[in-house]
């Protein structure tokens, strides 16, 4: 370290792509561009501040919260130090990443470089993005951008940038759930604009935990439950919203309406599903037209178990999301710092589970993908059946899509 200042010791939750940055803290609520968020943890109703932010310095929460997970998707690097840590962190600051520590008062030092997996054996990548600029982003990474076969995105995260409260408008009335669905479509329709030829985009249908649900709702009643990660959201929530159900039809509308046969080129995904009982009600209750390809998030032991039985159901594809299996399976909240050490994304429990899925889906012919972090994808490749593709974040997906390994060699 060049100069002289105070080191403070965190944990990197999410990374970015540079080793080293500096930049002037913002203790605010408020977005202000190129600085470096200050908050005791991330929520929502940071959104704005998270995303115009270069990086995030936060004193609780874990590596897949959700918004570590916009800002893994961002390359916006997020840094836990211990909260009585947090009020030293004013003006200018250093974050050294491949050290997670902080230093107040010191110049950077320059990054060192760092190996990357190669591409080859990744499949058809799945990006996991959080705006259009993220579609964008990925397609401008060269010719090997054209092995990303899919972009996925949470109606979470279009809800915070349209700055839409999704329960208000289902507690609505029939125009208050029109006009969401509207907007939503609207939505998607540009980001359809952004596809390269034979890329299409999912949809992760609604899926707001009462903690998540209470930070973007202004009028509609929350229930306040002791266990939101396991309480009702997901496909449970979505059952029983008939509000829902007819914003989803405005959406399909506006896509058709503007697009024509484009718009199936956006698909559609269950959250949180528990088994195939609970698909196949969703899916007669969402009274999807026929043929609408419907696929499921595979993120608890339950729908583990029942992979096979949710492909004869007719899921028309799989995707693991591996944040929310490892919690369930190791009995260990991703966003508890507390319990870090347990919360083992290369758990052989866990690597179990997330085999028999990949297994039983290609034997039932049904296209599987698994989520990965940058840091797990090489223990994946070499210790996992080979899925379809993979899913990744923007930012870690646009280095692989970079790196001097990333070409093809066949």
């Amino acid at each position: 370290m060049n100069g002289t200042g105070r080191r403070i010791l965190g944990s990197l939750l999410a990374g970015g792509t540079e080793s080293v940055l500096r930049g002037t803290c913002n203790r605010t609520r408020s977005p202000r561009e190129g600085t470096i968020l200050i908050a005791p943890s991330l929520e929502a109703g940071l959104y704005d501040a998270i995303v115009a932010a270069r990086a995030v310095v936060c004193g609780s929460g874990g590596m897949t919260g959700h918004m570590q997970s916009l800002c893994r998707g961002r390359g916006i690097p997020v840094l836990r130090v211990e909260e009585e840590d947090l009020a030293d962190l004013v003006g200018e600051v250093t974050l050294y990443l491949e050290s997670a520590s902080i230093v107040v008062g010191s110049r950077p030092a320059p990054p060192p470089g760092s190996g990357k997996p190669a591409l080859d054996a990744v499949g058809s990548a799945c990006a996991v993005i959080a705006d259009l600029q993220d579609i964008t982003t990925i397609n401008a990474c060269g010719p090997d951008a054209a092995r990303v076969e899919s972009f996925f995105i949470r109606e979470e995260f279009l809800c915070l940038a349209l700055g839409l409260s999704p329960l208000d408008a289902m507690a609505g009335g029939a125009a208050d759930i029109a006009a969401y669905g509207r907007a939503i479509g609207e939505r998607l329709r540009g980001f359809v604009g952004a596809l390269l030829p034979g890329q299409r985009l999912v949809l992760r249908m609604l899926d707001l935990r009462s903690d998540h649900a209470a930070d973007v709702t202004a009028t509609a009643p929350v229930a306040v439950e002791p266990n939101p990660e396991m309480g009702l959201h997901g496909a449970r929530w979505l059952l029983g919203s008939a509000g829902y159900r007819e914003a989803l039809h405005a959406v399909l509308a506006t896509l058709r309406e503007h697009l024509g046969e484009e718009a199936d080129r956006v698909g559609l995904s269950v959250p949180f599903v528990s088994d195939e009982t609970e698909f196949v009600q969703l899916r007669d209750h969402l009274g999807l037209p026929d043929g609408t390809p419907l696929s499921a998030f595979v993120e608890t032991p339950s729908a583990v178990h029942a992979t096979t039985a949710l492909c004869l159901a007719g899921a028309s594809e799989l995707f693991v999301g591996l944040k929310d299996l490892v919690q369930f399976y190791l009995a260990a909240d991703r966003g508890n710092h507390l319990v870090a050490d347990s919360y083992r994304t290369r758990h052989p429990a866990v690597l179990d589970g997330v085999r028999h899925v990949v297994e039983s889906a290609r034997a039932a012919g049904t296209p599987v993908r698994v989520f990965s972090l940058a840091s797990d994808l090489d223990h994946y490749l070499a210790h996992l059946p080979t899925p379809d593709g993979y899913m990744m974040c923007t930012a870690e997906l646009q280095r692989l899509l970079l790196s001097p390994g990333s070409a093809r060699t066949g």
